[in-house]
């Protein structure tokens, strides 16, 4: 444990952070999940649906640093693929 006042606040800083984070990463993960998950499935209007909603948590994360940004287009085009063929497909 730190001795130093201003290590002490840091200390305290990173572990609030730490938990802000761990939690919206598995928000993160949780929405991309879904996503992927309604993609399976054959309700277009669903999966575009759930799309948006991970586009926009994985844009926001990657703005906030928590992912990195080549990494999150990387998983939107993916996603975005996918809801493309289900579209095509029905």
């Amino acid at each position: 444990m730190p001795n130093i006042k201003s290590a002490i606040k840091r200390t305290k800083t990173n572990e609030a952070r730490r938990l802000r984070n761990a939690s919206q990463k598995s928000a993160l993960r949780t929405a991309v999940k879904q996503a992927d998950t309604v993609v399976t499935g054959t309700d277009v209007n669903a999966a575009k649906e759930a799309l948006v909603t991970a586009q926009k948590k994985l844009d926001k994360a990657a703005t906030k640093g928590l992912i990195h940004k080549n990494a999150a287009a990387r998983k939107k085009s993916r996603l975005a693929k996918k809801v493309n063929a289900l579209s095509a497909q029905g």
